[in-house]
């Protein structure tokens, strides 16, 4: 489990992303595509760091540029310290990369899929964990099976399961659970858990907001090719100023009492009273009051933050997505 550090010394942080651009070149009359607009970021050593952004807003350009796959146009971008073009073998050593897209061969089995890989990393026979790590996937019943026999979850944990062979400092996880069932996605974290507590960094990109609320202490969010936010999970969520309490009455009420209409709070069922209200502007115990003071009794209430969605949602709907 315990993977063996390659990080440059000189490096405080996993991965430093300055000013980085990417232009693909329209041909004909189709103009050119700025994909990325000089994006940067600094992932923290040992960090659990989300990556989220709508469909087109640079996410998948960034990995592969990081991962080799695609040329930056300019700025920089390194790797446990190591330069991705001035140091391109010792930064892609440090890297793992889980991509969204199956591409496995389907004529090798999921312990050659491991071998195979292990070997073009240079991962003495002695010290390769095949076994543990297709058994932590889930995957130790399927092990002699051709890739192409297996369900796309397996064949997604596969994935996840070649990333690791080489023990990298980071591990990319590129919406690494779509199409995973419940039981064997908390298998899959479980284990991710174990790898960034022994030091591994883990860079999260998902469409699933509760998994990334949950599991990560930092979160980016990319639209358009540019950082709109980058801050730790918590503090982003405490820059929503909104919450909401449903109050339970004892007893139905045909009318809401004029002393409410100031929180223009809804009535349902005839006895549930909803408030959406700005901490800043107002607090609860000012609504509890004022409830009381209208002559109406509470049996019971509820109250709810706001989530990760609510804050993703908050900072990619202002533009049009452009893909």
């Amino acid at each position: 489990m315990t993977a063996v550090k390659a990080y440059n010394q000189s490096s405080e942080n996993a991965l430093e992303v300055r000013d980085l651009r990417k232009i693909y070149k329209g041909k004909g009359k189709v103009p050119d595509k700025e994909a990325l607009k000089g994006i940067s970021l600094s992932v923290p050593r040992g960090s659990f760091f989300g990556l989220l952004g709508p469909n087109g807003a640079g996410k998948s350009t960034l990995i592969n540029i990081l991962a080799g796959l695609v040329n930056k146009t300019s700025g920089t971008a390194s790797v446990c310290g190591y330069d991705i073009n001035k140091d391109m073998r010792l930064a892609r050593r440090a890297l793992g990369v889980v991509p969204q897209e199956l591409n496995l061969d389907a004529f090798f089995s999921a312990r050659e899929v491991m071998e195979f890989q292990a070997g073009l990393y240079g991962v003495p026979k002695s010290q390769r964990r095949t076994s543990e790590i297709l058994e932590a996937m889930g995957l130790s019943d399927k092990a002699d099976s051709y890739a192409r026999t297996l369900s796309g979850g397996m064949r997604r944990r596969l994935l996840v399961a070649k990333a690791m062979v080489h023990q990298p400092d980071v591990l990319i996880l590129d919406e690494p659970t779509a199409g995973v069932d419940i039981e064997l996605r908390q298998q899959l974290w479980g284990y991710i858990r174990k790898l960034n507590e022994a030091g591994t960094t883990i860079i999260l990109t998902t469409h699933y907001l509760e998994e990334a609320e949950e599991l990560c202490d930092e979160i980016a969010i990319i639209n358009h090719g540019e950082v709109v936010a980058c801050e730790p999970t918590d503090k982003l969520l405490s820059k929503l100023d909104a919450k909401s309490i449903t109050i339970v009455l004892d007893q139905d009420i045909e009318h809401i009492p004029d002393s409410l209409h100031v929180f223009n709070p809804a009535l349902s069922q005839g006895h549930r009273l909803t408030i959406q209200y700005k901490p800043s502007e107002a607090d609860i115990g000012s609504i509890l009051s004022r409830i009381s003071e209208s002559g109406l009794s509470i049996k019971d209430l509820t109250t709810e933050e706001p989530d990760l969605e609510d804050a993703f949602l908050q900072m990619t709907s202002s533009k049009t997505q452009n893909r």
